[in-house]
């Protein structure tokens, strides 16, 4: 039996996209033109990509710099305390350039750190307030509500302790919301997310840390998407340094720190972000229609001006240099390559990757941005958001990819959702779920996951709560006995097991579905009587050792924590082993790992048979020990040998188990 190897293969190798070989040539000159014509030839990408060393508010040796790009504007004021917020002659700025380069040197003393500043900008026929695009600090005010952007500049520059961790060979992704990681009612902190959290990742065996929201934001029930200051960490959680503090523990700890980019469309508000910047509707964003996404209500940035390039390719470096994150997922890319964004488009055919409604800018802008990004930190990570199955984004730029390091295996979650939602238990088809587990480019790596946080987002639930609903509330003592609730953990378990065994390259979980955590996610809004109910996690669920919840908890970090696991999903591919869809059985290999499962919800099958490599295999895991809540039916510690069996003259070698109804079984082959 050969073992297929996890070897990445050449998009060229795909014979569907022969038909599109020029585009993908054209698209990846357009990228090199690009490039030339940002840097001119006379520099690397990574010096054109410093605009926050240059744009902002900056102490030098004698005072303070301020510079600003608004080409469209004919005046523009500091304002704050420091001029009574009126535009003062003493705090304009000057126009030092034909490109609307403004700009203000001010003596030591005019500003304190702490100083709260924004713009008073003039263009014709109007003006507005608006805070700096490349402000780095933003608060608002807790009585009238109020942006402001603040000088922050501190005593004690915060000093980094720990170096990058090197890249995980499987990266295991634990998806978090800073605001929403604590229990009580409001908004979480970094400094309580340090404290209390992150040993909660570490302890349940994720290698890599996914932090949404970061950047300033000022509606929180947009959950960080409709983001306004770039360069601002949320202020809602607390200080930079605090910020920086989290990430610094978080490297010692060994965790990869990933970050979410959100390029695909930026905030509407005028005020707080870029819209209308300078008077003008096209500063950053195309002109009429295409600049507005109907469906997010937000703005859309032209790819195609120099400016928003530089804008964007300097917030990239900006966070891997300011906060040393190690990478980006990147968000809403479906919206971003296609003028249609994506909206009421099935994606069924390869034509649709390469008609006229793909934005070429957009793709020269993922590509940049990914060789941005790896020459800053060849160990870094880059993850694409596409539901349209773009092939090349996750491919290397050689090929005519975009270089992306991994893309969301976005299927996967969809299939399982409608699997428990939409067909009877005994319908499900065997051979469905193993194609959608392992429908994936051969060129590209891909991250698997049970559910997100976009599964439980706006209307929809966690996957427990869609399997047990009401149950949750009064059947979840261990000592109850339900039928709903047994078939939701049994299920639970058995789907993330899966997900795992079957996965690319990488795994995700959303912060406290690894412990079931029930009912969905909702921010305060006017809806839901400004409520933080829905904002937060339940750890009290996961650490009460009398709830079912630490089963649950505790299989997920069992399975995280299996020995020599993620390096052989890395270094190996999913092998079939066998697919039965009356019995509901599947059976695959990864590596030295054997898995076997058993969806059916009452048959169990006390002798069943599959060809394998000859040998002695460990029991190591099954989701049906007691340990886990379930029933205990697999006595646990057992070897199973194989036994040769001859059919038509040829050697078999047979593995024999007892599998029971809604369990599945994890094996090791000794060698």
């Amino acid at each position: 039996m050969l073992r297929p190897t996890n070897r990445i293969a050449a998009l060229e190798d795909d014979p569907y996209l022969d038909p599109y070989r020029d585009v993908l040539r054209r698209r990846r000159r357009h990228a090199r033109d690009i490039e030339h014509r940002l840097t001119e030839g006379r520099m690397p990408l990574a010096d054109f990509a410093s605009g926050h060393a240059f744009f902002g508010l900056h102490r030098t040796v004698g005072g303070w710099t301020f510079r600003e790009w608004a080409p469209a504007a004919e005046a523009i004021f500091l304002v704050g305390p420091f001029s009574e917020w009126a535009d003062d002659p003493r705090y304009a700025l000057d126009r030092v350039d034909e490109n609307g380069t403004w700009m203000i040197e001010l003596p030591e003393g005019a500003l304190s750190h702490g100083d709260l500043y924004r713009l008073s900008v003039h263009w014709p026929g109007g003006r507005g307030d608006r805070i700096p695009a490349y402000a780095r600090r933003v608060v608002q005010d807790d009585g009238t509500k109020i942006f402001n952007a603040q000088v922050w500049s501190p005593a004690l520059p915060f000093t980094w302790e720990r170096a990058h961790p090197q890249r995980p060979v499987f990266p295991l992704i634990y998806e978090a919301h800073v605001g929403m990681a604590q229990e009580r009612y409001g908004v979480g902190s970094y400094i309580a997310f340090r404290d209390n959290i992150l040993p909660r990742i570490v302890d349940a065996g994720y290698n890599t840390l996914q932090l949404m929201a970061v950047m300033e934001h000022p509606y929180y029930g947009s959950f960080g998407y409709h983001v306004s200051s770039y360069f601002a960490a949320s202020s809602r959680f607390g200080t930079p340094e605090e910020l920086k503090s989290l990430i610094d523990t978080a490297h010692g700890a060994g965790l990869t720190v990933i970050i979410d980019l959100v390029h695909s469309h930026a905030v509407k508000n005028e005020v707080e972000g870029l819209s209308r910047f300078d008077g003008s509707s096209t500063l950053y964003f195309h002109a009429g229609d295409r600049g507005s996404h109907v469906a997010w209500d937000s703005r859309c940035f032209d790819y195609g001006k120099p400016q928003v390039l530089h804008f964007l390719l300097s917030n990239v470096r900006f966070w891997m240099d300011e906060y040393c994150v190690d990478g980006f997922r990147f968000d809403g890319i479906t919206s971003m390559i296609y003028r249609h964004h994506g909206l009421g488009t099935a994606f069924t055919s390869y034509d649709s990757y390469f008609d006229d409604t793909i934005d070429d800018d957009a793709l020269a802008y993922l590509t940049l941005a990914n060789r941005l990004v790896h020459a800053l930190n060849p160990e870094a990570v880059t993850i694409a958001e596409d539901v349209s199955g773009m092939p090349g984004l996750a491919a290397p730029e050689a090929d005519g990819g975009c270089g992306f390091d991994y893309r969301l295996a976005m299927g996967v979650p969809d299939c399982w959702f409608k699997l428990i939602n939409d067909v009877p238990d005994e319908d499900w088809e065997m051979a469905c779920l193993w194609a959608e587990l392992t429908n994936r480019r051969a060129d590209e790596k891909t991250i698997g996951y049970v559910e997100s946080h976009d599964q439980a987002l706006v209307g929809g639930k966690t996957m427990i709560f869609e399997l047990i609903d009401a149950e949750m509330y009064g059947a979840m003592h261990r000592s109850a006995r339900n039928l709903a609730v047994e078939r939701g953990m049994a299920i639970h378990k058995m789907a993330r097991l899966a997900t795992l065994g079957t996965a690319g390259h990488g795994y995700l979980n959303f912060i406290g579905n690894e412990f079931g955590h029930p009912e969905w996610v909702d921010f305060p809004r006017e809806g839901n009587g400004w409520s933080y109910h829905y904002a937060r996690r339940q750890w009290s669920l996961r650490d009460d050792q009398d709830l079912k919840y630490s089963f649950l908890a505790d299989f997920d970090q069992a399975l995280m924590r299996l020995k020599g696991l993620t390096e052989a999903l890395a270094s190996s591919r999913p092998m079939l082993l066998l697919l039965e869809g009356d019995r509901k059985i599947m059976a695959f290999a990864r590596g030295d790992y054997f898995f076997f499962f058993n969806f059916h919800p009452s048959r169990s099958v006390a002798d069943f048979a599959v060809e394998t490599l000859p040998g002695e295999y460990d029991h190591i895991l099954d989701t049906d020990e007691a340990r886990f809540g379930g029933q205990g039916r697999i006595k646990g510690g057992g070897r199973y040998p194989t036994t040769p069996v001859t059919e038509n003259d040829t050697l078999k070698h047979m593995l024999r188990l007892y599998l029971p109804c809604r369990t599945a079984l994890v094996l090791y082959r000794l060698r």
